[in-house]
């Protein structure tokens, strides 16, 4: 992708994101978008098919920093220096979900939100597989899995819904003690 096409691309972003702050997702329609982000129809059609492939792009856009294998260091945490456990990749989830509060909670406040958990979970699904081997834990792999997204999409839900008033530290702690993931990651 050229910079001008990143260029529109952001501002496609942008605008959603604004929009999203003060509309419900399925009231959003495309000509706001492109109103907002000062393009033209087939602009963003260039770009993409539907408002869902634009969730989509926009949440593999967060996801795949977020969860990526190797954390740098950045404006609001810095998780450079520290291993890769279980524990800090949570963390580090939960710190960019907290910095794009806006978005996430408009996006998780209606129908887009089963849209929303579906790709994290995914995404999810991905990472937690990687801490499996090992397991100390007297139940199959998949049904391990399947429990561990679960309960941590659940819990993301439930760090929102109360306005995230405890730290991204504390609440992967309150996760992996709840979890008993320790018995899966070490």
């Amino acid at each position: 992708m050229d910079r001008r096409q990143q260029k529109t691309r952001g501002a496609i972003f942008r605008a959603f994101s604004t929009l999203l702050e003060i509309k419900r997702y399925g009231n959003i329609t495309i000509q706001e978008i492109i109103d907002e982000a000062n393009i033209g129809r087939s602009t963003f059609y260039a770009h993409f098919d539907t408002k869902d492939e634009l969730l989509r792009a926009m949440c593999t856009d967060i996801f795949s920093h977020v969860f990526s294998d190797d954390l740098i260091s950045e404006k609001t945490h810095d998780f450079s220096g520290n291993n890769n456990g279980l524990e800090t990749k949570l963390t580090h989830i939960l710190h960019h979900l907290k910095d794009s509060e806006k978005n996430i909670v408009g996006i998780l406040s209606c129908e887009s939100g089963e849209l929303f958990m579906k790709y994290f979970k995914g995404y999810l699904t991905e990472m937690f597989s990687k801490y499996l081997n090992g397991t100390n834990v007297n139940a199959p792999a998949d049904f391990v899995l399947n429990h561990l997204v679960g309960s941590f999409a659940e819990t993301v839900k439930w760090w929102i819904d109360n306005s995230m008033k405890y730290t991204p530290e504390t609440t992967a702690k309150y996760y992996m003690e709840v979890s008993c993931v320790d018995r899966i990651t070490d």
